[in-house]
């Protein structure tokens, strides 16, 4: 927004089979005719002797922000902003049809899409002759422009792979973007560059970096640099990066939409009014002085802003008039409609070497009171839904392709896998966006959860039913993290179906809310699980959000060897209303192998002992005062910026209780009125889960407060401490430092915050100890003291930070402040160590708490006897486990008799001295329902085959980069290795 202006088989099975029933594929439509001319061959010529001043005509079109996503496409609730995208395409073709030499590039395919299903077949078919002919370009492609601090890298790829699968299915190769176009988030991730090079986009424009780190580059020349997106990945991972020079905005004086009030040309000699010279002098003066910055002799300009081109002709009138006099005046300047591919190609052909970048955009100041560092962790409850969200569509996936596998007409899961697309919107999941669009983002996500629900219970049916004609109801509980569910306290018998989408064997510990009674729960084989009852805590049961809940306790079992991609059955039923209350414990400890001591006069937790290893961990909830003072920046939904450096503890101690039992540890503590804290300890688990309660953050004050969770230890951590990158990469951070530029800092506590998407860590080099804290949904945190772990859980603020959404980031639910709850899951240990090292055991926490088994609710029936006779209660997609470092990212329904197939390994080099290596994997006969007959390995987005990818390539000063030919034939997956393969498939016969 210019508003914030500012994966393997055995190689001698899998053949490489071309099938037109395999996706992607060779374009079908004009892509064979001697008229197509799209891609780097439809750019208009450059001048060697000239500088080359390349137009980009764009609009910028947020998917939801100011207005909700169907109100920006219509064009409605003109009072937060007049955009309409409906307009922007029909009028955009109607212009690029009137003239051949104009170029337009589009973005979002989620309103692309929308405008494409609602024209005739002769409206489409001038937008293909319009592709075709490379005067209508898609960029990036993606359904959203997605924000790269709170997004994963899992949704990341889904939601290229759905916009990209669009486009290829409708346009052909010539409807496959080059470029990635990441121009409005704000700051960017070294794997999102690590993923489009993967993808086989050739460069990447952004327009946000910090201001120092833009003046440093722009000063040096260096604004366009080859990025190294992964120390795991060499050159495959390396991207041309180009740093916009005027945000994404045209020159001043120079934006001809209807949203702006600047002069047309005015080329009629004998009016008073005529400005042709003045005008062609201010615009040269601009790209001559944009050219001193870059060191090519092609420069492009942005033609186009947020929501431009409403009335295209408008602007495409005087962008013709500025082509024909800058033209003619013969300054040295030669003007064209252009793309960014066609400027990308130019710069390319003129073989220049770039310097190189490692590390990442991150954090992103605007000026030197304004960190961008707040939406990290803005609207926490919407960033966990997300990851829900993420978590049901990666099941609802899975279970399609093992049954629905002649499947070619779309599916009820689309509207999930467009929600989701939708989500990771730079003004979604960043929690940037008004409340009214907040709300009807969860509008959105919460009815494609319903027509998810159904697709997966037609699919368990068919694993399930022993006998076609019994179907099992199946309902989903999206309450439990507030401790409701409709089944588990209102069915005296349901069954729990544990769905584990993981590719390896594991254990997990269910919590089901229940009422104040005796119950059993059985396996299914009939035996009866250990369980114990849990009293839901008092903050949790006063919660509005749970006004019709009765439930008073969790039930716990654990569900053990739950098979991958595979599910157990348990059944529960009530005994007894009768209930022997549980017990407090007197001890001032919890855990056996791995326990977490209290310290007995403030209730706080002080130490921790894990893989032998003793460490002080103090932990306590404390807040930081948002600056709100008049004429300074205030923190708001973007900004992070406190009132000074301290913090307060939300108070110095807390009342607790302790419950122990057959299968966990619990410490309730409660700090005050608004913020309280289960720590808890799982008996066989590796880790300490946190589980914070904030909410509502109280303003009677005046003051908006943001919440911390801080983990204060005696490791000596030298300034550094090493956040995750989307999921997946560590990188280092050091505080008060950017390793490209000599920081000059203000905000020492905001400018010092990253964003956290799964895990936060400090390591002591001396001891050989470190700490870590994975999270549940993404967060920003940091260490601000040596020694010390922060992750921001909560804020509400009562001042709009100045950056466009024009309201604070104050939510409300029921009248009161946003209750938010929430886990952390603490992990402690030395450095390295025997395999699985900590770092591989933090891997697989982080796998198993991102893709957590899933609970399915049905009513119980008669008994456990019919249902065990009805229904199977266990089932395996999988034949045998995955290696541990080996994992099916995505399995999914793809064409006629066809999957798609991806598998990474998800450890880096060196992080154990095992399960680092390169692991071999053979898929032909791995999976339980279908039998692999072939598979096509393509790109990382799927709408390319592997063999067909040919990046175009740049020299560095470090090396000359050249992609490596892939063969499809590969025969293992090294560390971070995602590959991507269509496979045809053949039901397995029973």
């Amino acid at each position: 927004m210019s508003f914030r202006h500012t994966w393997l088989a055995a190689a001698a099975f899998l053949l490489v089979v071309t099938s037109c029933l395999a996706y992607p594929r060779r374009s079908q439509h004009r892509d064979d005719r001697a008229d197509v001319s799209c891609g780097y061959q439809s750019c208009h010529q450059v001048d060697s002797t000239k500088l080359n001043v390349h137009l980009v005509p764009h609009s910028h079109d947020d998917v939801g922000w100011l207005k909700t996503v169907d109100q920006y496409y219509y064009g409605a609730n003109t009072n937060y902003q007049r955009a309409g995208v409906q307009y922007i395409l029909d009028s955009v073709v109607d212009a690029l049809l009137d003239n051949p030499d104009r170029r337009f590039i589009y973005v979002e395919t989620a309103f692309f899409w929308m405008w494409w299903l609602e024209q005739t077949p002769e409206r489409q078919q001038e937008v293909k002759d319009l592709v075709n002919e490379g005067r209508l370009e898609f960029i990036g492609g993606a359904w959203s422009m997605n924000d790269e601090a709170a997004s994963h890298y899992q949704s990341t790829v889904d939601q290229f792979t759905w916009g990209l699968r669009k486009l290829n299915d409708t346009f052909g190769s010539c409807g496959r973007p080059h470029i990635g176009w990441q121009i409005d988030p704000f700051g960017h991730s070294r794997e999102m560059a690590s993923i489009i090079a993967r993808m086989g986009y050739d460069g990447l424009f952004f327009a946000r970096l910090d201001y120092q780190d833009k003046n440093t580059r722009l000063a040096g020349k260096t604004a366009e640099m080859i990025w190294e997106g992964s120390s795991n990945l060499g050159a495959s991972a390396d991207m041309f990066t180009s740093a916009l020079y005027n945000h994404y905005s045209a020159p001043s004086g120079f934006c001809f939409d209807i949203l702006c009030n600047t002069e047309p040309f005015i080329d009629n000699q004998k009016s008073p009014d005529y400005n042709v010279d003045a005008k062609v002098q201010n615009f040269v003066n601009f790209v001559n002085g944009q050219a001193e910055h870059y060191t090519s002799n092609n420069i492009l300009v942005t033609m186009g802003d947020d929501f431009n081109y409403q009335d295209a002709l408008m602007y495409f009138k005087n962008m013709d008039k500025l082509v024909k006099y800058v033209n003619a005046a013969d300054k040295g300047v030669n003007v064209i409609y252009s793309t960014p591919s066609c400027y990308l190609k130019a710069v390319n052909d003129e073989g220049l070497t770039y310097t190189t970048k490692q590390d990442d955009f991150f954090p992103y100041a605007s000026d030197s009171s304004s960190y961008w560092t707040g939406y990290f962790t803005s609207r926490p409850t919407t960033k966990y839904f997300e990851r829900l969200g993420n978590n049901f569509l990666q099941v609802a996936k899975q279970l399609e392709a093992m049954t629905q596998l002649g499947q070619v007409e779309a599916s009820s899961i689309d509207s999930l896998r467009e929600a989701m697309g939708v989500m990771q919107h730079h003004d979604a999941i960043t929690g940037t966006e008004k409340q009214h669009v907040a709300e009807d983002y969860m509008r959105i996500l919460t009815n494609a959860f319903e027509d998810a629900r159904g697709s997966a219970e037609k699919s368990l049916n068919q694993l399930i039913s022993q006998d076609a004609s019994n179907n099992v109801q199946v309902f989903n509980c999206l309450e439990l993290n507030v401790s409701s569910c409709d089944v588990t306290e209102n069915q005296e018998k349901f069954v729990v179906t544990v769905y584990n989408p993981l590719s390896h064997e594991i254990n997990h510990f269910v919590r089901l809310p229940v009422l104040s009674a005796t119950y059993t729960v059985q396996g299914p084989d009939g035996a009866l699980q250990t369980t114990q009852m849990v009293p839901i805590p008092k903050e949790v049961l006063d919660s509005p959000e749970r006004a019709s809940s009765t439930a008073t306790h969790d039930l716990v079992f654990k569900a053990e060897n739950l098979p991958p991609l595979g599910f157990r059955s348990y059944y529960v039923t009530k005994t007894s209303d009768s209930f022997e209350e549980v017990q407090p414990s007197g001890d001032l400890s919890i855990g056996t192998d791995l326990e977490v001591v209290l310290d007995e006069t403030t209730g706080l937790v002080k130490t921790l002992r894990s893989n032998g290893v003793e460490i002080p961990v103090a932990q306590n909830l404390y807040f930081y005062k948002g600056a709100a003072a008049d004429n300074q920046r205030a923190s708001g939904a973007y900004i992070f910026r406190p009132n000074g450096t301290s913090k307060t503890a939300i108070s110095d101690s807390s009342t607790f209780v302790v419950y122990k039992g057959d299968v966990v540890d619990e410490i309730h503590q409660t700090f005050s009125d608004w913020a309280s804290q289960v720590v808890r300890v799982y008996h066989e688990e590796n880790h300490v889960e946190f589980e914070w309660l904030v909410g509502p953050i109280p303003t009677d004050d005046g003051i908006g407060k943001e919440v911390v969770s801080l983990f204060t230890t005696n490791l000596d951590t030298q300034s550094l401490f090493y956040t995750d990158s989307n999921g997946r990469e560590l990188l280092e951070r050091k505080r008060d430092f950017r390793p490209t530029w000599n920081l000059d800092l203000h905000e020492p506590i905001s400018g010092n915050y990253y964003p956290v998407t799964s895990k936060i860590l400090i390591r002591d080099a001396t001891k050989g100890l470190e700490l870590a804290v994975l999270n549940d949904r993404a967060q920003g945190g940091s260490s601000i003291v040596d020694g010390q772990m922060e992750l921001m859980v909560h804020r509400r603020l009562l001042r709009d930070d100045g950056f466009g959404v024009g309201e604070a980031l104050n939510e409300q639910h029921f009248g009161k402040g946003l209750l938010a709850r929430g886990r952390h899951y603490v992990m402690a240990g030395a450095i390295g160590g025997a395999s699985p090292s900590l770092a591989a055991q933090e891997r697989e926490v982080a796998q198993r708490k991102l893709l957590a088994p899933w609970l399915f609710f049905s009513p119980g029936g008669s008994g456990f006897d019919e249902w065990q006779t009805n229904f199977k209660m266990e089932y395996s997609g999988l034949k045998t486990s995955l290696p541990s470092n080996i994992q099916i990212l995505t399995l999914e329904p793809w064409k006629e008799q066809t999957l798609l197939l991806r598998l990474e390994h998800i450890l880096e080099q060196n992080e154990d001295t095992e399960l680092s290596k390169p692991t071999e994997v053979a898929f032909e006969d791995l999976f339980t329902q279908f039998a692999v007959t072939s598979s096509h390995e393509t790109t990382l987005a799927a709408n390319q085959w592997a063999e067909d990818m040919q990046r175009l390539e740049w020299k560095s000063t470090r090396n000359s980069l050249k992609d490596k030919k892939v063969s499809g034939k590969a025969l293992s997956l090294g560390p971070m290795e995602i590959e991507t393969y269509v496979i045809n498939v053949e039901k397995q016969s029973k």
